[in-house]
């Protein structure tokens, strides 16, 4: 069975990416987003979550100023600590999944602590779960703007190619373009939301038989495939 989780960054960066965010949850095929707990809009995010219960939500860990300079591991754990204690704060419950704001995670002096982090609250961690991640949507290459590849066809292409069996998460970034939010990535979101929000997106689904999940979803799923596995 092709599983697939469809998980925007973000949310709570803005009022125009929570809103974006949103609309793509309510109108589309988004089944996930990742929160910014520190971040301008991260109250109003949580608030408009609470609306959207079939909306799973991770920690989107922002550790950019602990990583400038020399690397302090005590520091980053203070603030990996401080934004799980703050999104049970925001959200009155843990998140469903972990990730970091611009992958950060990926830097080989960090990745233990993420590891550890994920291990200590059960969490699937990007790219180091069954989650196979695809960041392909995406609007910007080289440096340049390609709204193209945030077509209803540039993506219904990869539905169509790059999904297989088992979990996939499909990263994005929707949201509205928002004065008060300084970002080099901004038109791109609006192309995303439309594609996302296209119904020829849930036909290609369809076709395909791709299912959607979301983070709620993992563990029920990958316990019933175990017990399936047992008994054959």
């Amino acid at each position: 069975m092709k599983y697939l989780i469809v998980n925007a960054d973000d949310f709570g960066a803005s009022r125009g990416i929570n809103r974006g965010i949103i609309e793509a949850h309510q109108r589309g095929v988004l089944t996930s987003t990742s929160l910014l707990v520190n971040a301008a809009a991260s109250g109003e995010a949580a608030e408009l979550s609470r609306s959207a219960p079939g909306l799973s939500v991770g920690l989107h860990a922002d550790v950019r100023e602990e990583l400038k300079g020399t690397m302090d591991g005590r520091r980053l754990c203070e603030a990996l600590d401080a934004q799980m204690a703050r999104f049970d704060e925001l959200m009155s419950r843990p998140p469903t999944h972990l990730d970091s704001h611009h992958n950060v995670h990926r830097d080989s002096r960090v990745l233990p602590y993420f590891l550890d982090l994920a291990r200590e609250h059960g969490l699937p961690l990007r790219e180091h779960s069954p989650v196979r991640y695809f960041s392909k949507f995406y609007g910007q290459w080289g440096g340049k703007t390609h709204l193209e590849q945030l077509s209803v066809e540039s993506l219904a292409r990869m539905l169509e190619m790059e999904i297989k069996e088992g979990f996939t998460e499909l990263s994005c970034h929707p949201g509205y373009v928002d004065p008060d939010y300084s970002s080099g990535y901004s038109r791109e979101r609006e192309a995303e939301l439309r594609a996302l929000c296209d119904p020829r997106i849930r036909q290609v689904l369809a076709e395909q038989s791709i299912q959607l999940v979301s983070y709620h979803d993992l563990g029920k799923l990958k316990e019933g495939s175990a017990t399936r596995d047992v008994a054959t």
